[in-house]
């Protein structure tokens, strides 16, 4: 098992002190992957795609196929999650070698994440392979909530009587 950490994106477009939901999203190229791990991928291979900031909720996530899979890979399986809480929190199983341009992958229905104090990383887990996956793109998106303390909401006290 390897993780591959160089095609990760950092979430940004958090809302200030309304806290709206914002949408993230990254393109893992299984090409640049191999790449990056310095051989070819195989089953238990984890790849870092969005880098989740402390303290912010992942309400869903998911992929889209943009570039189809290739290589000899006849059983590629994929699940996303966080590794070490919840790998297959948003998609398990998705059948990449089979899937066409366009295909978007099924939600596992475990429901939202929320990251601790530290950030932590959304992870495309290759869940079951035989054979090679040499090509092929997702874009990985996820819909996050920033959760951390808003602080007082209320107005500060002014001189503004004293002044009269």
């Amino acid at each position: 098992m390897a993780t591959v950490t160089t095609l990760s994106s950092a979430a940004r477009g958090s809302d200030a002190r309304g806290r709206a939901p914002y949408l993230v999203q990254n393109s893992i190229d299984f090409g640049a992957a191999a790449t990056a791990k310095g051989t070819a991928l195989a089953a238990a291979d984890i790849i870092e795609a969005i880098t989740v900031p402390a303290n912010t909720m992942i309400l869903d996530a998911g992929f889209e196929v943009t570039t189809v899979h290739a290589g000899t890979s006849s059983d590629c399986a994929l699940d996303l999650g966080v590794t070490g809480v919840d790998p297959d929190a948003y998609v398990d199983a998705f059948d990449l070698d089979a899937a066409s341009a366009g295909a978007y992958s099924v939600g596992a229905g475990n429901g939202p994440l929320t990251v601790g104090a530290t950030a932590d990383t959304l992870d495309v887990l290759i869940q079951a392979q035989t054979g090679t996956t040499t090509a092929g793109v997702i874009r990985v998106f996820a819909l996050l909530l920033d959760v951390d303390d808003i602080g007082t909401v209320g107005a500060d006290e002014v001189d503004r009587d004293t002044l009269a």
